[in-house]
C-alpha cells in the first residue's frame, strides 16, 4: 500500500506533490479537530459523575467542541481544494506532457498501437487518476492517520484498551493485506478491459458509415457488445472479489470496537479502571474506527491506481528519437538519401536508396502500392529514423537538427486531412495563434477556399466538427493546403493530395497546389499522370528500391513499371459510356 501510494505522489509532480502533502496535514489537523471532541466529552462526563456541572464547564466544553467543528470545517475545505487542485492539475499535466512526448516518438509507435489504447489513457486512465485515484489515495491516507492518532490518545489513556485498538488494527491490515493481493491480479484485467472496450467503441463509430452501407450492423455491433460484456463481467468479478474481504474488513472493526467496549466495562466492574475512563472508552468505541471503515472500502481500488500510474509512465518513458541536435537553418534545401535502408517489425521497406534532389524542383514519386513511396516522404521528414546510411536537408543529415528546428523547413498535404474541431480560421492558422486574420484570409484566397469560407453562416469563425466532419473532401483538402501555405515552408510533401477530390473541386485544387508549391522542393506521391507528367524527377520505386528515375519523356522511351503505369492510365481515360 505505502508503495502504491508513494509512486502515485511522486508521479504527480513536484508542485502537486507539494499540495498533496499540504493536504494530508490538512488532514492530521483535522484529525486533532475530531479527537478534540473526546476531552470535551470526557469533561462532560466528569463534571456529571462528580455531580459539579457548572455553567463554566459547560461553556468550556462548548467552546472546545465549537472549536473543533471551526477548525475542522476550514482544514476540511482547505484540503478538498489542495485535493482537487493537485488531482486535476495532475490529470491536464500529464495529459500535456503525453501530447508532447508523443510528438518525439517515432510514427511506428502509432503503428503498434491502436487509437483506442492511447485514448483510453489520455482519458479513462487520466479520469481514473483525476477523479477516482485523489479520492481513493487521500481517503485512505487520512483515514489511516485519524485512526492511528485516535488510537495513540487511547494508548494514553489506557493501555490496555490501547493494545486492544492495535490489535484490531493489525487485523484489519492483514485482511486489507490479502485484498490488495486479489487487486493485484485484477487491476491489470479492468485496465486491459477498459482499453479494450474503448477501442471497439471508437471502430464502431468510425466505420459506421461502411457499417450501414454494407448492412453489418449485426456482425460489427457484436464484437462492441461482447466488448460491453467482457467489460462488465470483469467489474462484476471484482465486486464479488472485493465483498467478502470489505465485510472481514468491517467485521474485524466492529467486533474490535465490542471487545474495547466489553473490556472496558469489565475492567470497570473489578475496580480495574475509573468509571470515568470506562465510559470514554466506551465512547471511542465508536469513534475510532469510523475513518478506517471508509478507507478500508476505498483501499481495493488502490491496485487500479497503480495500473493507472503505469500505464500513463509507460507511454512518457518510450525511448523517443533523439531531438536534442542544434537549431540549424540549413544552407539550401537540396535533399539527398545515401545508402539508406529501413525496416519496419523486421520487414525490409527501403532498400539502399541513393537519390539527389536539388532545391526548388518538383520530384514525384510513383510506383506499386506498398512499394515504400510514403515510407520514403517520411524519413524525409524524419518521422522515423532509418537503419542506415542517411538522408540529409542541406548537406546536414536530419538527424543532427533538433526536431522542431527540422520541422520548420517542412509542409504537408496528406491524402487524409484532418482538421480540428475548432474555428475555421483556427484551423488554418493552426501553430500561429498569433497571426492576423489578414494573412489568414490571404492564404485562404490563395488556396482557393475564401469564397465558399465566406458562403458558411459564420464565415471564418465557422465551427468544423471533429476532423472536418462537417466539410466535403475537396474543402478539407484546400483548407489543409492554405494551412500549410500560412507556414511557408521551403519543402512540401504532397502524399496523394488529389486522389479523393471530386471533378468539381479538382480544378480549385489544382489551382491551390500551384499556389502552395511556387519556388519550393517538392516531393509528390502521385497516382494521376498529368499531376506527375511535368515533375522535373519522377522516381519509380517497387520493392524497396528505385527501379527507375527520369523525366517523363525519358521513361516513355524505357520499357518498365513506369511506361506500363502511363498506358494502363490512359487506357482507363478512354473509356467512355
Amino acid at each position: 500500500m505505502l508503495r502504491i501510494l508513494k509512486k502515485f505522489f511522486d508521479f504527480c509532480g513536484k508542485e502537486n506533490k507539494r499540495k498533496f502533502y499540504l493536504s494530508l496535514v490538512d488532514g492530521v489537523i483535522l484529525a486533532l479537530a475530531e479527537a478534540m471532541k473526546i476531552p470535551a466529552i470526557m469533561l462532560i462526563l466528569q463534571g456529571a459523575i462528580n455531580q459539579n456541572i457548572t455553567v463554566q464547564l459547560i461553556w468550556q466544553c462548548f467552546g472546545i467542541v465549537a472549536a473543533s467543528i471551526v477548525v475542522g470545517s476550514i482544514v476540511k475545505y482547505r484540503s478538498t481544494m489542495y485535493q482537487c487542485e493537485a488531482g486535476y492539475g495532475t490529470a491536464a499535466g500529464k495529459r500535456i506532457e503525453i501530447a508532447e512526448h508523443m510528438r518525439y516518438l517515432p510514427m511506428g509507435y502509432f503503428n503498434d498501437n491502436s487509437l483506442g489504447y492511447i485514448t483510453s489513457v489520455t482519458t479513462n486512465t487520466m479520469e481514473n487518476l483525476a477523479d477516482v485515484a485523489t479520492r481513493v489515495v487521500m481517503l485512505t491516507t487520512q483515514g489511516i492517520l485519524t485512526t492511528l492518532l485516535i488510537a495513540l490518545m487511547i494508548l494514553l489513556y489506557d493501555w490496555r484498551i490501547g493494545l486492544v485498538v492495535f490489535a484490531g488494527l493489525l487485523l484489519f491490515f492483514a485482511v486489507n493485506s490479502r485484498m490488495q493481493k486479489k487487486s493485484q491480479r485484477l487491476a491489470p484485467k479492468k485496465a486491459k478491459s477498459d482499453s479494450y472496450l474503448v477501442e471497439r467503441v471508437l471502430e464502431y463509430v468510425q466505420g459506421i458509415s461502411e457499417v450501414k452501407s454494407y448492412n453489418l450492423t449485426g456482425k460489427m455491433s457484436k464484437s462492441l457488445n461482447e466488448a460491453i460484456d467482457k467489460n462488465t463481467d470483469v467489474n462484476t468479478e471484482m465486486e464479488l472479489t472485493f465483498i467478502p474481504y470489505m465485510t472481514l474488513q468491517n467485521a474485524v472493526i466492529k467486533l474490535t470496537g465490542i471487545v474495547m467496549a466489553l473490556l472496558s466495562v469489565f475492567l470497570y466492574l473489578n475496580n480495574r479502571m475509573e468509571l470515568l475512563t470506562c465510559i470514554g472508552m466506551v465512547i471511542c468505541a465508536f469513534l475510532v474506527f469510523s475513518s478506517l471503515e471508509q478507507a478500508g472500502s476505498y483501499s481495493a481500488l488502490l491496485r487500479t491506481v497503480d495500473v493507472s500510474v503505469d500505464k500513463a509512465t509507460h507511454i512518457l518513458q518510450l525511448p523517443p528519437m533523439d531531438i536534442d541536435g542544434r537549431d540549424f537553418v540549413p544552407k539550401n534545401h537540396d535533399v539527398d538519401l545515401k545508402n539508406v535502408d529501413f525496416s519496419y517489425n523486421k520487414k525490409k521497406i527501403l532498400n539502399n536508396i541513393n537519390v539527389h534532389i536539388p532545391e526548388k524542383t518538383t520530384t514525384a514519386i510513383v510506383g506499386p502500392s506498398g512499394g515504400g513511396k510514403t515510407t520514403l516522404c517520411h524519413l524525409i521528414a524524419r518521422f522515423w529514423d532509418v537503419d542506415s546510411g542517411s538522408v540529409s536537408l542541406g548537406g546536414q543529415d536530419v538527424r543532427e537538427y533538433n526536431m522542431d528546428s527540422l520541422m520548420k523547413n517542412f509542409s504537408f498535404v496528406f491524402q487524409n486531412v484532418y482538421l480540428f474541431q475548432d474555428t475555421i480560421a483556427n484551423n488554418i492558422r493552426f501553430g500561429q495563434e498569433d497571426a492576423p486574420m489578414e494573412k489568414v484570409m490571404e492564404a485562404a484566397k490563395k488556396a482557393c477556399c475564401h469564397d465558399f469560407i465566406m458562403a458558411l453562416p459564420n464565415g471564418y469563425d465557422t465551427l468544423i466538427g471533429e476532423g472536418g466532419a462537417s466539410l466535403s473532401g475537396g474543402e478539407k483538402q484546400r483548407i489543409s493546403i492554405a494551412r500549410a501555405i500560412m507556414k511557408d515552408a521551403p519543402v512540401i510533401i504532397l502524399d496523394e493530395a488529389t486522389a479523393n477530390v471530386d471533378p468539381e473541386n479538382e480544378k480549385d485544387l489544382v489551382e491551390a497546389i500551384a499556389a502552395l508549391t511556387k519556388e519550393k522542393t517538392i516531393f509528390m506521391i502521385a497516382h494521376r499522370l498529368k499531376t506527375v507528367r511535368n515533375a522535373d524527377r519522377i522516381l519509380v520505386i517497387d520493392k524497396g528500391r528505385i527501379v527507375q528515375s527520369g523525366r517523363h519523356e525519358d521513361l516513355m522511351k524505357q520499357e518498365g513499371i513506369y511506361k506500363r503505369f502511363v498506358q494502363s492510365r490512359e487506357l482507363a481515360a478512354s473509356w467512355k459510356l
